[in-house]
């Protein structure tokens, strides 16, 4: 293994998993740190945690773990993967982790670089936009765990990092691969350790990347891995994949304003229930109940939680933030593992935490990484009979429920 990867969620590390397989590397994306070495034809391997909203000291725990796992197989770079809208507090998790890792492998010249522009992400002089938005007016401002009200990175991160945050700004980019080398080692020499990297296209990625070459840590979102495999001697590839017949279900616990868009089309063309969080938290609602209704009724079914940021907020008003997302976590883990025991063999969900959670209740230990459904969402093969996909809320196109299920089940 070449590269090694540490990813802060489940979607987002199959999101870097297919940025890196598309690129002409062997990749397996591993549920938490394995206990075995890896196959020595991999080329990179993504390690998903669950730790983008967990307390910090545990989230840099696991992260300096899974760096020791990927340091034993061989890797000579790694790469920390959070989301590419930055989803964090002033009080966690990217700079604690960043630090850790850094300190540990003795890094400098660390890239931040959250930019994907084929998801509509870009950075500009320091700032994080989501298309034409600035972050902070993007609707993540009303994220329900982690609100983003400040689109500037630097000062979003250096409450965050024990060290200071430095900026290479666009026109070294544009200017690239040698000028973007030549302006991290400046921020260097003036004592910046994590250093934000404007991009806007992924034309300025591949120079990032280039100028990566043999830094032992880099820190983005998985835009900034497509420039990673051709220092490894990797060109693009076709991704084989083989459809998956059988049972679908789709599940839905994101409140993003792409995923909360998404549900009502599906919904308005296919059977679709919604979760009433309430109902859930007090107990009039089982995981059994969703489970029978998926496999009974027809077509692609999916079963939802996301609301809009009002209707959430009024529930972490009254059950409590963190209640309230560990009993929907836990419900969706219970109605997959459920709809998979009865025959589902085709699962799609939206959302971070409960694409964490529904592979955590179905005790998937490795994924394959399959062809792209929507940039960032890859298929997965999971087991010789089952596949899934695992959608981070704000990606996809309207339609991405049944362009998943089509891409998932083989068809043309």
């Amino acid at each position: 293994m070449r590269l090694g990867c540490i990813g802060d969620d489940f979607t987002g590390s199959s999101d870097l998993a297919n940025t890196l397989a598309k690129g002409g590397m062997r990749v397996v994306q591993y549920t938490g740190i394995p206990d075995a070495p890896a196959d020595p034809q991999v080329d990179a391997g993504v390690i998903a945690l669950k730790s983008r909203s967990i307390d910090p000291a545990e989230a840099v725990r696991q992260s300096l773990a899974a760096l020791d796992w990927l340091r034993a197989q061989g890797c000579t770079q790694v790469f920390y993967k959070y989301c590419s809208t930055f989803d964090s507090t002033p009080k966690g998790n990217i700079g604690p982790v960043a630090d850790a890792l850094a300190e540990a492998l003795g890094a400098r010249k660390v890239i931040v670089c959250p930019a994907f522009p084929g998801t509509g992400r870009s950075v500009y002089q320091g700032h994080l936009f989501v298309g034409d938005r600035l972050l902070n007016e993007s609707g993540m401002e009303a994220h329900p765990l982690t609100p983003m009200t400040d689109a500037d990175i630097r000062r979003w991160l250096a409450p965050q990092t024990r060290q200071t945050v430095g900026h290479v700004p666009a026109a070294d980019v544009f200017a690239g691969a040698d000028r973007i080398a030549a302006a991290l080692a400046q921020q260097d020499d003036m004592g910046h350790r994590l250093i934000v990297v404007d991009a806007i296209r992924d034309a300025d990625l591949i120079e990032i990347g280039r100028a990566a070459r043999g830094l032992p840590l880099i820190t983005g979102g998985s835009g900034v891995a497509i420039g990673l495999p051709a220092n490894f001697g990797c060109t693009p590839s076709p991704v084989p994949w083989k459809g998956q017949p059988g049972r679908a279900i789709a599940l839905s616990g994101s409140c993003s304003t792409a995923t909360r868009a998404q549900v009502a089309r599906h919904a308005a063309r296919h059977p679709a229930r919604e979760i009433p969080a309430g109902d859930v938290i007090e107990g009039r609602l089982a995981a059994s109940d969703i489970a029978d209704w998926l496999m009974t009724s027809d077509g692609l079914p999916l079963a939802y939680s996301s609301a809009d940021p009002a209707e959430v907020a009024r529930v972490q008003g009254r059950f409590g933030r963190e209640a309230s997302a560990s009993a929907l976590e836990s419900f969706f883990a219970g109605v997959a593992r459920l709809a998979v025991a009865a025959g589902a063999n085709r699962v799609i969900t939206a959302g971070g935490e409960t694409s964490g959670a529904v592979v955590e209740g179905l005790g998937l230990d490795r994924l394959e990484i399959g062809p792209e459904i929507d940039p960032g969402v890859p298929a997965l093969r999971a087991r010789p009979d089952l596949v899934v996909a695992l959608k981070s809320g704000n990606f996809g196109s309207e339609d991405f429920f049944e362009k998943a299920d089509r891409l998932l089940a083989g068809a043309p």
